[in-house]
């Protein structure tokens, strides 16, 4: 290796380093810097939420609709589809109702189609509709398994597929994918659910990836990933330790979830301990994972799991 490849190699190392520690140290500040100091405006931007009729989707539209957007519901259920627009309303924002099964690639890009005939390109993607069968894994019958997958990360694909190209061509957008703490760690009895969110956050950090490679610095994305929540979703589900790692409530989880919006935060885990287990799992043998997972009632989380007739 000749003098001046050794130099370059040296001076990228270099520059290397300091950018890393720059980068570490600016997330450490910011985390002391209030959200409402640094928050972009999302007023007069349109923001589609799929399973917008109970649930987060609901409660995210109205976060929304008080920062002045207008939105675009999707959802299976349509009479939930009006409460959530009638919701909406009550904070002066407009909003236009589809329903749409998100297990269907052919009805998500009709629908999309028709949103950007009668309402124009979509400004803030949300990508939440999510279903569960709570079963093991050789009790779940070969439809559900499929229609996890559909709903949970499939549906991911073809929404962004119809609805990305103008962000990019904007250099303007953000997508927001609800996955699932469940996307990070393994957890018996939650096999093809675990599958299909481990899915969504590869997805995720892939169209980062590929935002940041292609120069499309405007456009961003946001991994959702939180612990059990109370909407009902997962009725029965029990916590060992409920003050370490709580059954999250549906307001706690839009506060951050909107929060991390506002700043371009890329990945949100909660409750935030959250941040800490993924950090030893990388670290600690896989043994003492399991063990981890015992001593939390990981194992074990599922045993009284109802879920409820229709899923969100």
């Amino acid at each position: 290796m000749e003098v001046s490849e050794i130099l370059l190699t040296i001076l990228e190392s270099v520059v290397f380093i300091v950018k890393s520690l720059y980068f570490v140290l600016e997330a450490i500040v910011l985390k002391f810097v209030p959200v409402s100091y640094r928050a972009k405006d999302v007023s007069g931007e349109t923001v589609l939420v799929t399973g917008a009729g109970s649930g987060l989707g609901r409660l995210m539209s109205i976060r929304f609709a008080k920062l002045g957007c207008r939105l675009v519901l999707w959802d299976i259920n349509k009479a939930g589809l009006d409460e959530t627009a009638n919701a909406v309303k009550q904070h002066g924002a407009i909003s236009y109702t589809y329903v749409c099964d998100l297990s269907s690639r052919d009805d998500i890009y009709t629908a999309a189609d028709k949103v950007k005939q009668e309402v124009g390109s979509v400004d803030i993607l949300v990508n939440n509709a999510g279903i569960v069968t709570g079963k093991k894994f050789l009790d779940c019958p070969d439809s559900l398994i499929q229609k996890t997958m559909e709903v949970n990360t499939s549906a991911h694909f073809w929404t962004c597929k119809a609805f990305l190209p103008a962000m990019l061509d904007k250099n303007h957008g953000h997508i927001v994918n609800v996955a699932s703490s469940a996307g990070l760690v393994g957890v018996n009895g939650l096999a093809d659910y675990c599958a299909s969110k481990f899915a969504a956050v590869g997805f995720d950090e892939s169209l980062r990836y590929e935002f940041i490679a292609q120069g499309k610095t405007g456009v961003h994305t946001t991994v959702v990933c939180p612990y059990y929540i109370n909407t009902g979703m997962f009725t029965g589900v029990k916590t060992k330790f409920p003050r370490i790692l709580p059954i999250v409530e549906p307001e706690d989880a839009v506060d951050r979830i909107m929060n991390a919006v506002l700043v371009n935060q890329h990945i949100v885990m909660i409750p935030g301990i959250l941040y800490l287990f993924m950090a030893l799992k990388g670290l600690i043998p896989t043994k003492a994972g399991l063990l981890f997972a015992e001593h939390f009632g990981i194992n074990n989380c599922m045993d009284d799991f109802t879920g409820r007739q229709k899923q969100e």
